[in-house]
């Protein structure tokens, strides 16, 4: 069940660095349990979850497609938005009686709000979310009203680094321009990156392709490209064609048989079908209203709580990573402020999203007591996204190259190679990489070290590859 939903969540965005992705955003689509403590204090179980990273790496579609999954979803950009858009505001009528108007996170109550161009918001905007992605509530007091309204949503948010792509020669705390409050608030952290490998590249350029040949013809009403339809709606698609050349009498329009197949595709009926399909031979992907069924389904009727076993080994884990987090900042702290743990705490918020995401796990198959497997998968999610970017900066994206991959160095080590490359490469001149590797590693420079300034020093457009890869050439 677990893999049929993730890689149902936008199937026409593929790559390697999108897998764990998937699944973070079906874990926030079903959500963990909300809990009322005696005393009368709420516990959220909603999944907040941010994807930071390069330009065109698909995050704006991931965050569209999800809200669209979502029972409610509200999808806004940062830079149009203010704190009374996404909160709520005070509006005089025209009898000049004040009343509330709700935003974004009031509209999106039970559901998703997606915020695109995060870092574009004003820092007071942000600041002003605060209460409404951990408390889950809004307080207004205006105009004479004083109330408290409730903003029950998760929220997925996109945003880029500080210099519009992430830079390897600066810290993740220089990259990542949010305060470690809105961070922390956070249960997921994906740091995406573009890696430049020629056979990434081309595996891409064939999906690409593959989706823009395959794909059908956007209709009048604005649905994206081929609307992810399956085989079935490109069959109709094409007999609707058949029927009519756009000239003949009583044939049926391309449009009219889009139309006849989005109003049969949301029947009971049908989306019982299609589910039975893809459960029972495990092939193919559901669609967006059978994705919204099951969503709302799983959300009303099941609330999974952690197993003593479940409860002592996230404790446990809980208690190693943070053990981990304090060894790194007392080895690479400068003085204690120069470490990347800074940037993305691990408190107790982050225990609690553990609990949120093992949760979720068990609400996908209907049962009613988290497992130790879901606690593992819990775990894995978060070290791959969390604590990949708190660690070394490198996020989901950095599995396809082993230059990338590796621990990133510190940055003395990074500028003593690149000042040894430059004196070594004159502006204009090619050579062979392999032999300016051997030639560092023969002046005692680490040649990972070295490989990795190479790549970055590409990635600024300082030096260009030639011949696959295996000549360099400085340009500037």
């Amino acid at each position: 069940v677990y893999d049929i939903l993730s890689r149902s969540i936008a199937p026409s965005i593929s790559g390697s660095y999108t897998v764990d992705i998937k699944r973070a955003l079906a874990c926030m689509l079903f959500g963990g349990s909300r809990k009322r403590l005696p005393d009368g204090m709420r516990l959220r179980g909603d999944i907040n979850v941010l994807l930071l990273g390069d330009p065109s790496m698909a995050k704006s579609q991931f965050l569209k497609y999800t809200t669209r999954c979502a029972p409610v979803g509200v999808y806004t950009s940062g830079k149009g938005s203010s704190a009374a858009g996404l909160t709520a505001s005070v509006v005089k009528d025209a009898r000049g009686e004040f009343y509330l108007e709700g935003g974004a996170m009031v509209l999106a109550d039970g559901g998703i709000v997606g915020i695109d161009e995060f870092d574009k918001m004003r820092p007071a905007d942000r600041v002003a979310i605060h209460e409404a992605m951990e408390q889950q509530t809004i307080s207004v007091a205006k105009a004479g009203i004083t109330t408290v309204l409730n903003s029950r949503s998760s929220v997925l948010a996109a945003a880029n680094p500080v210099f519009g792509r992430y830079d390897d020669l600066k810290s993740a705390s220089e990259n990542i321009d949010l305060m470690t409050t809105i961070l922390s608030r956070f249960d997921l952290i994906f740091l995406v990156r573009d890696v430049r490998d020629e056979e990434l590249d081309r595996t891409i350029c064939r999906h690409v392709m593959g989706v823009h040949v395959n794909s059908t013809r956007a209709d009048l009403g604005g649905n994206s490209l081929g609307s992810f339809m399956s085989s079935n709606a490109a069959s109709v698609d094409g007999g609707g064609a058949t029927g009519s050349d756009g000239m003949g009498d009583g044939g049926v329009s391309g449009g009219s048989a889009r139309a006849n197949y989005r109003a049969n595709a949301s029947t009971p009926e049908a989306i019982a079908e299609k589910t039975m399909r893809v459960a029972t031979t495990g092939q193919g992907e559901l669609d967006v209203p059978t994705m919204k069924k099951y969503v709302q389904y799983c959300r009303s009727k099941c609330s999974p709580r952690l197993t003593e076993e479940a409860g002592d080994v996230l404790a446990s884990s809980y208690v190693r990573i943070r053990d981990e987090v304090r060894k790194r900042a007392l080895e690479s702290g400068d003085d204690g402020h120069d470490g990347d743990q800074a940037v993305i705490p691990i408190t107790v918020r982050q225990l609690e999203a553990l609990v949120r995401l093992s949760e979720s796990l068990a609400k996908m198959r209907l049962e009613e007591e988290v497992q130790p497997e879901d606690v593992a998968e819990a775990l894995r999610l978060f070290k791959v996204s969390t604590m990949n970017a708190n660690a070394s900066g490198q996020g989901s994206g950095g599995g396809a190259s082993s230059v990338m991959s590796a621990a990133a160095p510190s940055r003395d080590e990074m500028m003593r190679t690149e000042s040894f490359l430059r004196s070594r490469l004159s502006v204009g001149a090619v050579v062979n990489r392999q032999r300016i590797l051997e030639e560092a590693a023969a002046q005692g420079y680490n040649s990972m070290v070295c490989a990795r300034a190479i790549s970055v020093m590409i990635s600024r457009s300082e030096v260009q590859e030639r011949n696959s890869g295996r000549l360099i050439k400085r340009v500037r």
